[in-house]
Order: C-alpha cells, then sequence, then structure tokens
C-alpha cells in the first residue's frame, strides 16, 4: 500500500492546478454543509428554546368525561344521537400519589402539580379574563424559570402574593406592591398583593396569566385540595411523545406530549432537518462529480505512465489502488479545510451577524462532515480507478 501511495501523491504534485481547483472546491463544499447545518441546527434550538420556555414537555390531566350509553336488548335497532359531553373542571384523582411515581420514573427530571382555572380580575372599573394559575414554586422553577422572565418586583406568590403578565400589569395600571382583586365566580373572591411582573414573551400569556400559591387557587377555584395539571419535564427532548404514551398507561390519566400539541412546530422543524439533508447530498454529490472529473483527466494524461508501471510489474490492483488513495486524499484534506473554513463562518455568524439567536457547533458535525467528504472522494475515483486498472500495457505505452 506504501508504494500505491506513494504514486498518487507524486501524480496530484505534478498535476498541481487540477489538485488545488478541485481542493478549493472540496473545501466551499465541505464548509458550506458546516455552516448550513450549524445554522439550521441553531434556529431550531432557538425555535424549540422559545416554544417550551413557555410549557412542559408533558402535560398530565383528568382524562376526558364521556357519555355512558346503555346497550340494547339483543334484535333491537338502536339509534343514538350523541352530543359530545361538556368538560367540567375536574381535579386528578390521588394526585399525590402519581406525584410520588413521576419523581421516581427514569426519564423524568421534574414533575410540578399544578391547578388552573378561569377568573376575572379586577382594578377599579377595569375587568379582564384572566387564567389562576396555582403552583408550587420551588417545582414549578424547574419546569418554566421565571426567575428569567421577572421584569419588575421579586419572585413570590406566598401569603397572598401574585405574580402576573407585563401586558396584563399595563392593561389594568399595575406596578410591583399594586392591589388587584380576582372574582372565581360563586362568591369566590380575594384581593391579591402584586409582588412581581413577568414577561413570557407570548402576548397573550402575558394578559391572561396570574400565579398564585398552590392553596390560594385551589380556594378560589373551589378545589380544595386538588390540582387539574401536573407538568413534567423529561430528560430527553425528542422522547417526549414515547414518556408520555408510557405515563398513560402507567397512571390511566391523559398525558399529551409539546410534540403532540405543537404539530405544526414539528411539521417545520421536520421540513427543515430535511432541506438540510438535501443540501448535504447535493453538495457532496458536486463533490463526488468534482474529483471523478479530475482523476478521469488524469488518467487520460497519464496513460503512458500507467502503462510503464504495468509493465515493469504493477498489477491492476495496485492501479486501482492509487487512484483511490488520490481520491481519499483529496476527499480528507479538502475536507479538513473545509471544516475550518466551516468553523471560521460560525464563529464569524457569532460575532458579528445579528444576535437574534447563538449557532452552536455540534460535536459530531465536523467528523461526520469529513467522513461524507472522503468516502465521496472514494466513491469518486472508483470509475478513473477502474479504467486505469483496465488499461492494456502496450496500448497505453504506444498512446500519444
Amino acid at each position: 500500500m506504501w508504494t500505491e501511495t506513494v504514486i498518487a501523491l507524486r501524480f496530484l504534485r505534478q498535476g498541481r492546478a487540477q489538485t488545488l481547483l478541485i481542493l478549493f472546491g472540496i473545501t466551499v463544499g465541505v464548509a458550506v454543509i458546516v455552516f448550513v447545518t450549524a445554522l439550521i441546527s441553531g434556529l431550531q434550538a432557538n425555535v424549540i428554546q422559545r416554544t417550551l420556555g413557555t410549557q412542559a414537555h408533558i402535560r398530565i390531566s383528568a382524562p376526558d368525561q364521556e357519555n355512558r350509553i346503555a346497550p340494547a336488548p339483543p334484535g333491537t335497532l338502536h339509534l343514538i344521537l350523541e352530543d359530545r359531553r361538556a368538560q367540567v373542571l375536574r381535579t386528578i384523582l390521588n394526585w399525590p400519589q402519581v406525584l410520588a411515581v413521576l419523581d421516581h420514573t427514569p426519564d423524568i427530571v421534574a414533575v410540578s402539580p399544578i391547578v388552573s382555572g378561569p377568573a376575572l380580575a379586577r382594578r377599579g372599573q377595569a375587568v379582564k379574563s384572566v387564567a389562576l394559575i396555582g403552583v408550587d414554586l420551588p417545582r414549578y422553577q424547574r419546569i418554566i424559570p421565571l426567575d428569567r422572565n421577572l421584569v419588575a418586583g421579586r419572585l413570590d406568590v406566598a401569603s397572598g402574593n401574585a405574580l402576573i403578565g407585563s401586558e396584563l400589569a399595563r392593561e389594568l395600571g399595575l406596578r410591583p406592591g399594586g392591589k388587584l382583586r380576582l372574582d372565581a365566580g360563586d362568591g369566590r373572591e380575594a384581593v391579591v398583593n402584586v409582588a412581581g411582573i413577568f414577561e413570557l414573551g407570548v402576548r397573550d400569556l402575558d394578559a391572561r396569566y396570574v400565579y398564585l400559591d398552590l392553596k390560594q387557587a385551589q380556594s378560589l377555584l373551589g378545589l380544595p385540595g386538588g390540582v387539574t395539571v401536573i407538568d413534567v419535564t423529561v430528560r430527553e427532548l425528542f422522547s417526549a411523545n414515547r414518556t408520555a404514551a408510557r405515563l398513560r398507561g402507567l397512571t390511566g390519566l391523559k398525558a399529551e406530549s409539546w410534540m403532540e400539541t405543537n404539530a405544526q412546530l414539528m411539521n417545520a422543524l421536520s421540513s427543515q432537518s430535511m432541506s438540510t439533508r438535501m443540501i448535504s447530498l447535493f453538495v457532496a454529490l458536486s463533490v463526488a462529480l468534482g474529483i471523478a472529473s479530475v482523476l478521469a483527466v488524469s488518467v487520460t494524461q497519464r496513460t503512458r505512465e500507467i502503462g510503464i508501471l504495468r509493465a515493469m510489474g504493477a498489477r491492476r490492483r495496485q492501479m486501482l489502488r492509487v487512484f483511490l488513495v488520490q481520491g481519499a486524499v483529496l476527499g480528507l484534506i479538502g475536507s479538513l479545510f473545509g471544516a475550518l473554513a466551516g468553523l471560521g463562518l460560525v464563529a464569524a455568524f457569532n460575532t458579528f451577524g445579528p444576535k437574534l439567536f447563538y449557532i452552536p457547533l455540534p460535536p459530531a458535525l465536523i467528523p461526520a462532515a469529513m467522513v461524507l467528504a472522503t468516502l465521496a472522494g472514494v466513491v469518486a475515483a472508483a470509475v478513473p480507478a477502474s479504467r486505469a486498472a483496465r488499461l492494456d500495457p502496450v496500448e497505453a505505452i504506444r498512446h500519444v
């Protein structure tokens, strides 16, 4: 193999202009693969972070109420006109036991009980429809980091305190220390102190969410000791569907993952990933065609040298390996320069580009791009190498 490598490198040095040209093409191709893949990955991570910054990975709630229809006597034609049953606010039965099970379930990193329901927020003559969210703050912080979204006041929901969204605070003219009356109906009212104002970045949530202590929200909503939702965060983000299915079977409750409730987002992410793979495929194909064309010209230009080597005893396999080594060397060196160029583009974007999001560099991206380019070089060299191996020594030496 050493002899074939020496001959391959000599051929590459002799055709220096062609070698430099194809190396430049490979460098550009690999740099495009690295930068575009990192850019799409960063964009997807940013979109997911913004989406899941205001919701849990999995939400567990009581199963929907369904009508029970008595069976018809045998031989009776049963015509049914059924309206779907109205869903009322209900608590999860035995939720402390469910919480204990979830706390010890593998792949789950955080669990938080929540009681939520509608209410009216009043200040003077102004009335707004809001959603009361009763939380166990230390647990909820592991699901939604409210401290990062706090724009005024302090993070406190205990002792009659509440946190409200920035849009609600603006519409009602409230600031930290102000008073807010909450009316949940049926005479259940409370006046709370606005301890802090948060901004989740979603206008509708910032205009409706009011965070309270779990017990106070239970009292206001008429659900003493109950919770309506259990929020769950999983270790592997894209395994949420499988985990939700397992939790449905384990608890008998309704469990919805973020992938189910954000189907359009998942379609968009899948389309982005597919477009990235298509770009990588076509760039790799262009690199392979470039290497194949250069080596095909090299075989034509070196027909006499190939014939002399064959006449001196070089076997067909050796000639085959000479050009395969050339393809591998071109792919490896070009991919190395391309990887460095891609790293430079990523660093330049993060430093000088618009500060919309940061492009992370997946650890496996550089090795994968280099392996792809090297394999493309070897595969592309197969046809010219096969042609060189089939050359007849006598005809090759007589070639002018």
